[in-house]
């Protein structure tokens, strides 16, 4: 079986199927990936990429379809068989035990065979760290270790199975550019030497940059095959949500979807885009402070956690304030600390106006103007086996929802259809549950909840992370408007490019410290980069 080249495909899907509740997360999928290549997985939040990453790794099970592993048809019916085949995948949420070594967590993979002899598994990590530049200490345990680093240990542990195929699964959403610079010069020497990567990603720069080939879905269908490398990011875009039909090379057997009449929104590389703010709007010293953090330390109960130190920021009403930084620096502390999900020991640590609020608990901060966009979508965002009729009322009881602590339904109806119809959310009704959103929707229903609620300081974090490109711009855009009303943003983030692209001014948490705040137009990338690697503030 071969491919157009006369290569045998290291791996190749047919006519693979899956839906959920009648929907079709895959629908006659057709791929093949060669040997050594960095293909591209491409497509909207809801498009089916990771339904099929999961079934090439054997987390689900296709309901037709088959599998083909270097020419020979396979069952993947679970993860180790597919480690045993040679495929290995990094989730966008890191596999790892925080208390274990780092040496122990890759054994943990590993056949019976080798997982025992540790003394072997440490030599093997250390060999391949050297042979592939993905410096790691395989003593260390991985609670100590930076965000890029536990990325290192996930792509060791696949190396050590002798994978042949890496799926990883955006794979930059969380590392600072110097880290997304080495990963890729990592990919690169990896592909080299014959292992083929499935490379996910919305950040369609980067996909450019790195990949050989893309397969685009649209809808759980194969709607475009193509080289990145000679598109542009418009075109991609474009055929990801559904206008140029037909565009792109056609290598493999992919089914076509039908046109939709779909509002295109791009985001091209900085400096912004002319649909955006060329420059964000100036910093009036004489706009009201709408929230005041002063001098706010606070000890982490967690013994994992982070202890915030000395902590001052201020956002001003028409403003985009973010904060840059690594994952694991303070930021769910900070976060928690702000929300009021925690308590901070003086009232006057926290101010709303000229509100005293570090005492107060969530439901008083809300009241008095906070809205927020938490980190954790599924369980704090929203509530997965409710509707999305009783998570809009979790937030927005407060808008005329209630009259003698009884739902008025039909206002209820209303106000989560505006929310709905405001932010192009995809939903089969209101009485569907949340959990049966695709991420971009659920997050355009989250922000859209609480934009909606008019507060007059919008706190959001990780806004747009694992999110499609026209989401994504219908968040900014939202966020923009927000500010240009006279409202307060603060966007908390580890994706230094939506920073960039939104914030009047920016800072960086390290280790639980909070840099000076300064204007965009006045730092570099490469300095908020250092920043957020640890070097000094100073």
């Amino acid at each position: 079986m071969q491919g157009l080249n006369g290569l045998i495909p290291c791996l190749q899907v047919r006519n693979i199927t899956k839906s959920y509740s009648g929907f079709f997360a895959n629908y006659q999928v057709n791929l093949a990936i060669q040997p050594g290549e960095i293909h591209a997985l491409l497509g909207e939040n809801g498009a089916g990429k990771s339904t099929l990453m999961k079934i090439i790794y054997g987390v689900v099970c296709p309901e037709s379809g088959e599998i083909f592993w270097q020419g020979k048809q396979v069952d993947i019916t679970n993860p180790a068989k597919a480690r045993s085949l040679g495929i290995g995948m990094v989730f966008q949420h890191f596999c790892l035990f925080e208390t274990l070594t780092v040496t122990e967590n890759i054994a943990l993979a590993l056949p019976a065979g080798e997982k025992w002899n540790l003394a072997q598994v440490n030599r093997k990590i250390r060999v391949l760290s050297q042979e592939y530049g993905l410096d790691i200490n395989p003593d260390s345990p991985v609670y100590t270790l930076s965000v890029g680093e536990k990325q290192r240990v996930e792509i060791i542990r696949c190396l050590c199975s002798a994978t042949k195929l890496l799926i990883l699964d955006e794979p930059t959403a969380v590392l600072t550019p110097q880290e997304i610079e080495k990963l890729f010069l990592t990919l690169q020497q990896i592909a080299a030497g014959g292992c083929s990567i499935l490379f996910s990603s919305h950040k369609l720069q980067e996909v450019r940059s790195l990949c050989t080939y893309a397969t685009i879905l649209r809808n759980g269908e194969v709607i475009a095959e193509c080289n990145p490398q000679v598109e542009t990011i418009d075109s991609l875009a474009r055929m990801m949500i559904g206008e140029d039909e037909g565009h792109g090379g056609q290598r493999g057997q992919g089914g076509h979807g039908g046109q939709e009449n779909i509002t295109l929104f791009t985001l091209p590389p900085l400096p912004p885009p002319p649909h955006l703010p060329t420059s964000p709007p100036p910093h009036l010293p004489t706009s009201p402070i709408c929230l005041q953090v002063r001098n706010l330390c606070l000890e982490s109960k967690h013994p994992l956690g982070i202890s915030l130190q000395h902590i001052n920021l201020e956002v001003r009403s028409g403003e985009i304030v973010g904060i840059a930084g690594v994952a694991g620096n303070g930021q769910r502390e900070l976060l928690a600390v702000l929300s009021g999900e925690v308590i901070c020991p003086k009232a006057d640590m926290i101010m709303l106006g000229e509100m005293p609020v570090g005492d107060c608990d969530v439901p008083k901060r809300r009241r008095l103007g906070l809205a927020y966009v938490p980190e954790e979508r599924w369980g704090v965002g929203v509530v997965p086996n409710m509707t999305l009729l009783e998570n809009a009322l979790l937030t927005g009881y407060s808008q005329g929802l209630l009259r003698n602590g009884m739902i008025r339904q039909r206002k209820l109806k209303a106000w989560t259809s505006r929310i709905c119809d405001a932010f192009n959310v995809k939903q089969a009704g209101l009485n569907s549950l949340a959990a049966s959103l695709s991420g971009g929707n659920l997050q355009k229903f989250i922000v859209g909840r609480e934009i909606q609620q008019n507060p007059t300081i919008l706190i959001a974090a990780h806004p747009s992370w694992g999110v499609d490109v026209n989401a994504t711009a219908t968040i900014y855009q939202a966020f923009m408007e927000m500010r240009d009303i006279g409202a307060g943003v603060l966007v908390v983030s580890e994706d230094l490019d939506e920073l960039l692209r939104l914030c009047d001014r920016i800072g960086v948490i390290y280790k639980g410290q909070l840099s000076p705040f300064v204007p965009i137009a006045d730092i570099s990338r490469d300095q908020i980069g250092c920043w957020m690697g640890g070097v000094s503030f100073v």
